[in-house]
Parts: structure tokens; C-alpha cells; sequence
């Protein structure tokens, strides 16, 4: 129920409605709001139209079975909640993305991207980015401009290593790495004071670095299936600082 003094939303919800491509009643308007497709069986999104819908503000094409997504997403420019795109067989995100300047919530895990576009540091209103499982290697550099982040999930993907312009996430407070192939805790870390919890699980990670028991903010620190010495610096003394340690 909207609050007093709020309008409803203008939404249209084809979730599980056993669609192999996008209904035309999708396209008799172009004023909604929330458009959710999800847990479908679509294969593709008509470009022509796609850019017509101005007017939403969450999208959701998760557990589909598309291979692609047209460039004119980036004219949704109305998106500033929502775009959830995970679990359908995408093999690149167009750069058209970077476009949505505005989008506060993306989710693109479960695709077999191997990258993420270096337009993505364009989308400088995102609070939450996920992208788990995408067989990434590597991330942008550009990663460094998304200056509001404040969630990360990167789980399950072959990362070694953070770029550098991750230390200009200083709004960051949730960073999950489990599940990659991390040698050592990421230096970028030490600049962040928000962060507050980081997962490391299933990593490679021998030996913490001295400054991890100075983050300011740090509540939460799991290093399972990992190869850190419990008892070794600094360990003792997160934990006695209040900090919950896994190992």
C-alpha cells in the first residue's frame, strides 16, 4: 500500500508467466514504472522499444536465457532503483550501461561475462553492484569512480587482485570476495573506513596484513577455508577490539 500522499507505482509483473519473448502488452504503454520480466524464458529484447520506456525505475530480466542486451538500455535513463539482470547467458554488458548515471541497485551475476566494461565507472550513483559468479579475471579500473558504493559482491569469480583505484571507495562498507583466488588481503582495503564486513572465504590467503587491525569500522572478517594461523598477528587483536574473526 503506497503511503499517504504517494501515487502507486505504474507496474506490470510477468514474473513466471512462462514467456519465451516479450508480450506486446509490455509495449502498449510507455509509462511504467516497474517492469518485471523475471524467471522466464526469454531469449531477447526487442531494441526498437526497449528505449521507449523512460518512465521505469526498476527493471528485472534475472533467471532468463538472454545472450544479449541491446544497446538502447542505456536510454533508460528513469532507472535510479533497480536493474537486475543475473542469471541469463550474457557474454558481455554493452557500454551503453555507463549511461545509467542514475541507477542505484545493479545485479549481473550469474552470466558468463568474463569482464566487466570499463564504462561501468560511469554509473556514479550505484550503492550496490553484483556480480558473482561471471567468470571474471580482472576488474576496471574505472571500478574506483563508483564513489557511493557501498556493497561489492564479487563472489565466485578467479580474481587475484583488486585494481588500485579501489582505494577511492571510501563509502564502501560490505566488500564479498569469497570463492576467488586472492593470495593476500587487497592493499586498496587500508583506505576504506566505512568497511565494515569482508568476506574472504575460499581464497588463498596465508598472511593478514598488520594495517587490517586498524580499519576503523572493521565488525567482520572471514577468512574459512583459507590458510591463516588463528592465533597469529593480527588476529588476536581484531578480536579484541570486538571484531568477529572467522578462520
Amino acid at each position: 500500500m503506497a503511503r499517504p500522499g504517494t501515487a502507486t507505482p505504474l507496474a506490470l509483473n510477468l514474473w513466471k508467466a512462462g514467456l519465451s519473448s516479450v508480450p506486446s502488452e509490455v509495449w502498449r504503454r510507455d509509462d511504467w514504472e516497474v517492469l518485471i520480466l523475471a524467471d522466464n524464458a526469454l531469449t531477447e529484447i526487442p531494441a526498437a522499444l526497449l528505449g521507449r520506456l523512460r518512465a521505469l525505475h526498476t527493471l528485472d530480466l534475472g533467471h532468463n536465457a538472454l545472450t544479449a542486451l541491446p544497446d538502447q538500455i542505456g536510454e533508460l535513463t528513469g532507472l535510479t532503483r533497480f536493474l537486475y539482470l543475473h542469471d541469463n547467458r550474457l557474454t558481455a554488458l554493452p557500454d551503453s550501461l555507463g549511461r545509467l548515471d542514475r541507477l542505484g541497485y545493479l545485479n549481473v551475476g550469474e552470466n558468463p561475462l568474463g569482464r566487466l566494461p570499463a564504462a561501468l565507472g560511469g554509473m556514479a550513483a550505484l550503492v550496490e553492484l553484483r556480480s558473482q559468479h561471471a567468470e571474471l579475471t580482472a576488474l576496471p579500473e574505472s571500478l574506483g569512480r563508483l564513489g557511493r558504493l557501498r556493497e561489492l559482491w564479487l563472489g565466485g569469480n578467479a580474481l587475484t587482485a583488486l585494481p588500485e583505484s579501489a582505494a577511492a571507495l571510501r563509502e564502501l562498507r560490505v566488500l564479498e570476495l569469497r570463492d576467488n583466488a586472492f593470495p593476500h588481503v587487497p592493499e586498496a582495503l587500508r583506505a576504506l573506513p566505512l568497511l565494515r564486513r569482508i568476506d574472504l572465504r575460499g581464497n588463498r590467503i596465508e598472511v593478514l596484513p598488520p594495517w587490517i587491525a586498524r580499519l576503523p569500522s572493521l565488525e567482520k572478517l572471514d577468512l574459512r577455508w583459507n590458510s591463516v594461523d588463528d592465533s597469529a598477528d593480527p588476529v588476536p587483536a581484531l578480536r579484541e577490539r570486538g571484531c568477529v574473526v572467522l578462520t
